[in-house]
């Protein structure tokens, strides 16, 4: 990347979130106790779905692939966050900072075009559910799975080559906790508009295009559930979809927010509290989302328990 020879700053500094030791100790005690409940609770709904048979289904195919990104970003960012937490030096290499927001922006992509897929998933599931077998094939669900993982590693080479285009000369302070997008923008002694257009274009269409398909799946949902006549019907129908729409809602909300805007409406506090929200606590929330409120989970964790009883 040319980046390498087009700064003067060896390395970055990353300010974090505050400046008194105290309340540095206490965001420590809070993420460290986040990351842990992230890491057992998404590795944890892995193993769930692989020990439990019941489990091996589209819906469940592509939950295990959500747990991973939800673990992978997280494992990007809060392990550095942490260690900036405790000691008193924050600098991070060039190299480094690069790295941290190449694979970040990969694994965020992915994320959003896997929320789709969930959805088409459960589009097939309400509306074709006589098709489904044949709609939500292996080798469909495979193509879903490799067109999200494809599309998130094109959009973090195109990232990562438009930031290598930019010269860092003036300072090396980023006010983040994160080698963020804009925050490293902001440092650029160059010119940032074409950068930023392409950023601007990129994000949107990956918030953009799996909305879209998101909200038609959702919209085709509603409209089979309000034709069913039984309570207990539609009842059904809304919880098979409860879990992911609030899933989507708390992940959306947040990313969109924060990039897919010019930089000059960025607001460092604001961006600062968006920011903790998708990239440490969101990817604890997913788990916990998924488990308490999907029964076939519940029943799953029951029968995994009681297999590891019954061997013993």
């Amino acid at each position: 990347m040319g980046i390498w020879n087009a700064t003067n700053v060896p390395y970055f500094i990353l300010m974090g979130l505050a400046d008194s030791e105290e309340i540095q100790l206490v965001l420590f005690m809070l993420f460290l106790m986040i990351y842990l409940v992230t890491v057992l609770g998404n590795a944890g709904m892995i193993l769930i779905i692989q020990l439990d048979a019941h489990l091996h289904t589209p819906m469940y195919f592509f939950l295990i692939h959500l747990s991973l990104l939800d673990l992978s970003y997280s494992s990007v960012i809060t392990p550095r966050t942490l260690q900036n937490l405790l000691t008193s030096s924050k600098s991070i290499s060039v190299l480094g900072c690069f790295t941290q927001l190449y694979f970040f922006i990969d694994f965020a992509a992915t994320e959003c075009f896997l929320l789709s897929s969930m959805a088409y998933d459960r589009y097939v599931a309400i509306c074709r559910p006589l098709h489904y077998p044949i709609i939500m094939s292996t080798r469909r669900c495979l193509t879903l799975l490799t067109g999200s993982y494809v599309i998130g590693f094109v959009n973090s080479t195109v990232f990562a080559v438009c930031m290598s285009r930019l010269h860092f000369c003036n300072t090396n302070i980023i006010h983040h906790f994160f080698c963020d997008v804009f925050p490293i923008l902001a440092l650029s002694c160059s010119d940032t508009y074409e950068v930023e257009l392409i950023i601007f274009i990129c994000s949107g269409l990956n918030a953009l295009l799996p909305i879209f398909t998101i909200a038609g799946s959702y919209a085709s949902i509603l409209f089979t559930i309000l034709k069913i006549n039984s309570t207990a019907g539609k009842k059904k129908a809304f919880s098979t979809c409860a879990s992911h729409v609030l899933v989507v809602t708390t992940f959306y909300s947040t990313t969109i927010s924060t990039y897919v805007k010019p930089k000059e409406s960025y607001s460092l506090g604001k961006g600062q509290v968006a920011s903790v929200f998708y990239t440490i606590v969101i990817p604890m929330l997913n788990p916990l989302i998924y488990s308490l409120r999907n029964k076939e989970v519940r029943n799953a964790v029951g029968r995994v328990m009681q297999k590891r009883r019954g061997s013993r």
